[in-house]
């Protein structure tokens, strides 16, 4: 059994860092631009569209993505949850180091609330930023910043389905108790 949890221990650790580097990649490479294209740049913080008179990239500000159809409390909202995860994601790992050493039910228990957490808010907030903007977004051109993103996403219920799934789950900590 002490093999099992050290393997689930260092795999859910492995995942949280790939995670992390995932959404920092994303969200601070790739300046959170799910397109970045010469003709179109469109992320949650980027609305440039390829302008035909002037032949160059144009960016529509944030006040004028109402008259598109794009809402604004969406938009902040899709913003929020998403960065959110960034911040997550970045004590993840600490959290599951954290509970690893405290070896308690309820340490264990924080930690999957926060990857459940920032598997929810990472879904719920790409899928409304989508949903906001699918008109101007065509599947052939996502970028590394999306692929990120949902590997991210991959990468966080890999974690939560890792631990919920295992078998000796309520074994960890009785367990560890008695390796001494």
């Amino acid at each position: 059994q002490r093999v099992t949890w050290c393997w689930l221990y260092w795999s859910m650790l492995l995942l949280a860092a790939g995670s992390f580097f995932l959404m920092l990649y994303a969200l601070m490479w790739e300046a959170g631009n799910i397109i970045n294209l010469p003709h179109k740049r469109i992320g949650f913080y980027n609305f440039c569209l390829w302008n035909q008179m002037d032949g160059e990239l144009q960016c529509i500000e944030f006040k004028d993505l109402m008259d598109m159809g794009v809402g604004k409390v969406e938009l902040v909202l899709a913003r929020l949850c998403v960065y959110t995860v960034q911040v997550l994601c970045s004590f993840s790992p600490f959290l599951i180091m954290q509970a690893q050493c405290a070896n308690t039910r309820e340490s264990w228990e924080v930690t999957l609330v926060v990857l459940g957490l920032s598997a929810a808010l990472l879904a719920g907030g790409l899928g409304l930023f989508l949903f906001q903007t699918w008109v101007w977004i065509h599947l052939s051109e996502l970028s590394g910043g999306f692929m990120a993103l949902a590997g991210a996403q991959a990468l966080l219920l890999l974690q939560l389905f890792a631990f919920v799934s295992h078998p000796d789950r309520d074994l960890w900590v009785e367990a560890r108790h008695t390796d001494g």
